[in-house]
């Protein structure tokens, strides 16, 4: 690829097959991760994540930057959806007052791939004072992160899906991928019931489905 006075030009196009190679590549390069977790996650921390989340009687926050703050809203919205009420805090806003948000009793999920993270670790003291306990989720065991958490939840991969090894692809959808499974191990360790549901979710193909108590 080069540039031309504000225009792009492409001096090696893919043919049709070539990228239908490439996305089978990222597909199955994300499903090795995903069968990977299960050697990757501890058990135990799973269990205790579930446990930290079900006893909550405040709020669960999450955050993070970049990529990782994206996985960070699709979590809060999933804990929602199964009335464990959450919400998502940028860290930008935080230090300057959004932190207020935040109360004893809520439990923080602070999202860094690497762990060190200047811009969530800043969250750390506040949340600490505040005596909020902090699941901590890196793939790195030895991080500033890691070390500042009341749970560690390890989550890594082996590579992202291009062929630099840069862009957060492989590492988000592992994360988004366990706290899908602490979700669904959420509403059966709750008891949450399809009927609650239909309460929050009267809108769309779901509800709809949940209104007139179909399959």
């Amino acid at each position: 690829m080069k540039y031309t006075k504000g225009h792009v030009i492409f001096t090696s196009m893919m043919t049709e097959e070539e990228i239908w190679q490439k996305a089978l590549l990222v597909w199955e390069t994300g499903a090795k991760a995903l069968r990977e977790l299960v050697r990757v996650v501890s058990p135990a921390a799973m269990a205790q994540c579930v446990g930290m989340l079900a006893e909550c009687r405040g709020r669960i926050i999450t955050s993070g930057t970049g990529t990782s703050a994206a996985a960070a809203r699709k979590i809060a919205h999933s804990l929602s959806c199964i009335e464990r009420p959450s919400l998502f805090l940028s860290p930008a806003d935080a230090v300057h007052g959004g932190l207020g948000v935040v109360q004893q009793g809520d439990v923080a999920i602070l999202i860094s791939k690497g762990g060190g993270t200047k811009e969530l670790l800043a969250l750390v003291p506040a949340l600490k004072t505040k005596q909020v306990p902090i699941i901590g989720v890196t793939e790195k065991e030895d991080s500033p992160l890691a070390n500042a958490s009341s749970l560690l939840l390890k989550v890594r991969v082996e590579k992202e899906a291009d062929e630099f090894n840069m862009l957060a692809t492989t590492s988000t959808m592992a994360v988004i991928a366990v706290f899908d499974a602490v979700a669904i191990a959420l509403m059966q360790h709750t008891g949450y019931t399809r009927e609650r549901f239909a309460v929050i979710h009267p809108a769309g193909a779901v509800g709809e489905r949940l209104l007139r108590k179909g399959p």
